[in-house]
């Protein structure tokens, strides 16, 4: 793992860190969320174990996170970060197979950018817990961009999530076709976090997660003979 500068352009910059393991399937482009930056340990556990699984992982700052703020950056503000972070994925790897995508917040804003306008070199789109509505407002609007995303998505989704009720984020994900996927971890919430009468705790869950995604990711990638 090594930090990098990301150039925004106008002379802006944020942090990002890098980790790579050896023969790489993918490079994964991975987005934090709102309240915790690209150093929170649930972004180092699944950085960790994406290299486990042979996929490289890029982690970078939204610039309201590297300027220390709390209020989230607007859409366009984010959009173009999301847009530098996948260039210098693609600059450190030149033609490894790229996806992108991240928790909450970050999923959003990385599936905002890429219905505005494609994600050069992008090949799918990984959502952990994308957040479909705010906790206690249910609704469908914050997913309606999603049909102007022509890259497969696979959806990992908690069962218990507040964000995203799973009466209305099943048909969000089926009315996408075949494109979308949805992967549902039982009892988990928002933060993948699952009560100890689950029978599981936070690892297991974790683990039940980074293979799923290394199973999609793999698929997604694979030579077609």
């Amino acid at each position: 793992m090594h930090t990098l500068t990301i150039p925004l352009g106008d002379g802006a910059a944020v942090s990002g860190l890098l980790q790579a393991p050896r023969s790489p399937i993918a490079c994964y482009v991975f987005a934090h969320g709102a309240g915790a930056g690209m150093a929170h340990p649930f972004m180092q556990a699944a950085a960790d174990g994406l290299a486990e699984r042979h996929i490289a992982t890029l982690r970078f700052q939204f610039p309201y996170m590297e300027r220390g703020s709390k209020r989230p950056d607007t859409p366009p503000v984010a959009h173009a970060a999301v847009r530098a972070a996948v260039a210098c994925a693609a600059r450190e790897f030149g033609p490894l197979a790229l996806v992108a995508g991240g928790k909450s917040f970050g999923a959003r804003m990385t599936s905002q950018a890429q219905a505005i306008e494609p994600l050069p070199g992008v090949a799918g789109l990984v959502f952990l817990g994308f957040p479909l509505h705010p906790a206690g407002t249910p609704g469908t609007s914050r997913a309606d961009h999603l049909s102007k995303v022509q890259v497969p998505m696979l959806f990992v989704q908690g069962t218990q999530d507040k964000l995203a009720e799973p009466g209305l984020l099943r048909p969000v994900v089926t009315g996408l076709g075949e494109r979308a996927t949805l992967m549902s971890i039982d009892h988990a919430d928002h933060s993948f976090h699952v009560p100890k009468r689950s029978g599981r705790d936070d690892e297991a869950v974790m683990k039940e997660v980074l293979d799923g995604v290394a199973r999609w990711t793999q698929a997604l990638t694979a030579p077609r003979g």
